[in-house]
């Protein structure tokens, strides 16, 4: 949480937040870094009847075990196994993608009517809201998010589902006809083909349903990486695919970490490629693209601004961003993690910033009255103090926090706030 002096910005980051002393221009900046309480001690009560999930990879239709390394997933708030899984080999994603193109090239899916393929998207969509609590139960156990908000999340997933199923009717293109005597133009829209579908761990089921569903809609095919952190939901969606009669090899999952999704992104079998992720991933992405120019479509990190000016309602821009800040624990792309106060303000709203985010219930994601929960992984929460060392190191103070808070099972990091940072300090640049 570093607060960083910029010339014309006051900057709140995505998980920490910081004092900081005017600049002497309009504008001051502040940044908001990692998400939790001010309690010191956490409890996560172990959770007693959860078994933990057998995740298969699905290629053309049947359940395949994997011929990589097992891989055993630990509930990042508990300490306890969810979910068991064999990453995919090179071998098994060339053939979910031979499975993808076959269906692809000499399948029905394709040439489903817009109708058919909208009948399926929407007894998938039913099918999302009727598990609403046991898919929300598989995304807070493998990412720490709360149980509330994965509930919330489900829901939002269903929708677009139920959207996507709208537009599998309505994908036409346009006709020319003013372009001179004796000639008509037409442009007819067609499915692009194979798709590479690779999703990240902080949203899983939200994040593939808004790509899945509508390249489906239009008559592609696909194979999906989940993150190797969270794979739960996106396997359950697969699964419920064909249960609901997806034709086999249309959809396809692979498990697995970086080289199963750099196999993917790079197989020339494939024809898209779509990505959510970091900024150093999406460029390995579209350089494999570029290598067989095929189309690809990337959503990165960010830190993004929120603008605060002296005649705004300060109670209601506090709220905004506080949410914004600390909303997924912090682990959003699109989090407020900028935050750019007029120097008229600056003061009073930088104190009430770090007064609000003293209120935020964090705890066990299982708790109902939990708003945020746990951080992904040791790594991540490396990464987090790491970038707190790191301000301390380019001359910020630490204003509050700044420690890994005390709990019995989970990890969790106190709400920091670096005061005094350089403008062109990196925690006051990149994403946390």
């Amino acid at each position: 949480s570093p607060i960083t002096r910029f010339k014309n910005g006051y900057c709140a980051g995505s998980r920490c937040s910081t004092r900081p002393r005017r600049a002497g221009k309009s504008f001051t900046s502040l940044v908001i870094c990692s998400a939790s309480d001010v309690k010191t001690t956490i409890t996560s009560t172990a959770p007693t009847n959860i078994t933990a999930n057998n995740w298969p990879n699905i290629i053309d239709g049947r359940d395949i075990v994997g011929g990589g390394t097992e891989v055993l997933r630990a509930s990042p708030a508990h300490d306890v196994r969810v979910a068991t899984y064999h990453n995919a080999t090179e071998a098994e994603v060339d053939a979910a993608v031979t499975a993808a193109h076959k269906a692809f090239s000499s399948g029905d899916w394709p040439r489903t009517s817009g109708a058919e393929r909208a009948a399926l998207l929407r007894r998938v969509a039913a099918r999302i809201e009727a598990e609403r609590d046991e898919l929300a139960l598989i995304e807070t156990l493998e990412s720490g998010k709360p149980i509330s908000q994965a509930k919330d999340e489900v829901a939002s997933a269903a929708g677009i589902w139920y959207y996507a199923a709208s537009l599998a009717q309505h994908a036409y293109g346009d006709a020319h006809n003013h372009l001179g005597p004796n000639y008509l133009a037409v442009t007819v829209k067609e499915p692009v083909g194979v798709v590479g579908v690779i999703t990240p761990w902080n949203f899983p089921l939200l994040i593939v349903s808004q790509k899945l569903p509508f390249a489906l809609a239009v008559g592609c095919t696909a194979v999906i990486k989940p993150s190797d952190l969270t794979p739960g939901t996106t396997t359950r969606l697969v699964q419920i695919l064909h249960d609901e009669w997806v034709p086999n090899g249309v959809v396809n999952l692979v498990q697995g970490g970086g080289d199963v999704g750099g196999w993917l992104s790079s197989h020339p079998g494939t024809h898209m490629t779509t990505f959510t992720g970091s900024t150093g991933v999406g460029r390995l992405v579209a350089q494999a693209a570029a290598k067989d120019l095929k189309k690809v479509s990337l959503e990165l990190g960010g830190k993004n601004p929120q603008v605060i000016f002296p005649d705004a309602d300060l109670d209601a821009a506090l709220e905004k961003v506080v949410f914004g800040a600390y909303f997924n624990q912090g682990e959003c792309c699109n989090a407020g993690s900028r935050l750019l106060v007029h120097a008229d303000i600056a003061d009073e709203f930088t104190e009430r910033v770090v007064e609000r985010a003293q209120d935020v219930s964090v705890g066990d994601p299982l708790d109902q009255a939990t708003k945020v929960g746990a951080l992904i992984s040791e790594k991540h929460l490396g990464v987090v103090s790491g970038y707190v060392d790191l301000g301390r190191q380019e001359g910020a103070s630490v204003a509050l926090g700044g420690d890994r808070l005390s709990s019995d099972r989970g990890r969790y990091y106190s709400p920091t706030v670096l005061a005094g940072v350089p403008k062109a300090a990196r925690v006051a640049r990149e994403e946390i």
